[in-house]
């Protein structure tokens, strides 16, 4: 969407032409010289100032398209009341967006307009939601790429995804650090109506991990441990002492699963409730001394076996929490699921 806008305004800019100066080629001094002198006479109306502008432009253009940024450049910085001024540094911008490497020029072409101009419609179309579309797509700057989204949802929420804008805002503000405002936009973005249906390029499973993390946060967290090794010795002395009311405490009650290694943790069946007394009551259950030789820094597995008759192994999932919103509660351990079966 982004590149077929930005393509179609300035096809847009290419194609208007003055009808009175005939079909001229590229390189035609003689009619240049002609509308430069239309234009210096200021005789012409604000329409005709434009048409004589752009038939300047594009033709510059068609031959040397540094002419043309050299032209624009100069009539915009000798003609700061020219209403059409927004339209003539954007086209600039296009002409360096298009080059490779010259991405940090654009951006400050397509800012320049966004700061100094009042928006202009041309073909129907906003030059500001056309620069802010392009600045998302080339901005490496955090907080600019957050003050673009927002000013999308602000001044343009009719021709965005409002949806899609709060989970892209939420991420920019977690680049930014700024988990509370990352929060509001999750929030904001799980009341859209769309939001459990809609497809994100580039964001996987987004309302699930929108959803895990806002009621992550509304949680008491009570059930975190201090390290892995705290979590672990509980939950061992828990099934060695068939202490079934101490292990339903320690599991996680937020977003925890019991899925198959092949299941996705969004699958609604992975989220059913169930009490450990349902499986520990005649069985024997036994866990392996060491965690899993897959065990890392922030993850960790449990093999433990006779749970059941149907599925015998069951591996207890604990996994270090992302939560920097509460330094407290950032890089606790919690008991977050269980992979039933052997590992696949």
């Amino acid at each position: 969407m982004l590149k077929k806008l930005s393509c179609a305004l300035f096809a847009a800019a290419i194609a208007i032409a003055l009808p009175s100066c005939g079909n001229a080629g590229a390189g035609d001094g003689s009619e240049i010289d002609k509308l430069l002198a239309l234009l210096d006479g200021g005789t012409l109306s604000e329409q005709s100032r434009y048409a004589a502008m752009n038939k300047i432009a594009t033709t510059l253009h068609a031959d040397n398209p540094d002419d043309m940024v050299l032209f624009l450049t100069d009539w915009v910085e000798k003609n700061p009341g020219d209403t059409y001024n927004a339209y003539w540094l954007f086209m600039v911008a296009l002409e360096y967006y298009k080059r490779e490497d010259s991405g940090p020029v654009a951006e400050y072409y397509f800012e320049r307009i966004l700061r100094n101009y009042p928006d202009l419609m041309v073909n129907g179309q906003s030059i500001h939601f056309a620069c802010l579309q392009n600045l998302i797509k080339i901005s490496k700057n955090t907080a600019n790429r957050i003050n673009y989204f927002n000013t999308l949802i602000n001044n343009f929420p009719n021709n965005v995804s409002i949806t899609e804008m709060y989970v892209r805002l939420a991420l920019e503000y977690e680049n930014e650090g700024e988990w509370n405002q990352a929060l509001k936009a999750y929030s904001l973005f799980l009341e859209q109506p769309d939001a459990s249906t809609i497809q994100i390029p580039g964001i996987p499973d987004a309302h699930a991990n929108a959803r895990k993390m806002v009621d992550f946060s509304r949680s008491p967290k009570n059930w975190t441990f201090e390290s892995l090794g705290a979590l672990e010795r509980a939950v061992k002395n828990a099934i060695s002492n068939y202490d079934w009311k101490s292990l339903d405490s320690y599991r996680s009650k937020v977003n925890f699963f019991t899925m198959s290694w092949k299941t996705s943790e969004s699958d609604a069946n992975a989220r059913e409730e169930f009490s450990m007394r349902n499986f520990m009551r005649g069985n024997r259950i036994r866990y392996n001394a060491e965690l899993d030789d897959t065990t890392n820094p922030n993850e960790a597995y449990l093999r433990t076996t006779g749970w059941s008759t149907y599925v015998n192994v069951w591996y207890l999932y604990f996994r270090k929490v992302n939560f920097p919103v509460d330094p407290e509660i950032h890089g606790r351990w919690e008991w977050a699921g269980i992979y039933l079966g052997e590992k696949m």
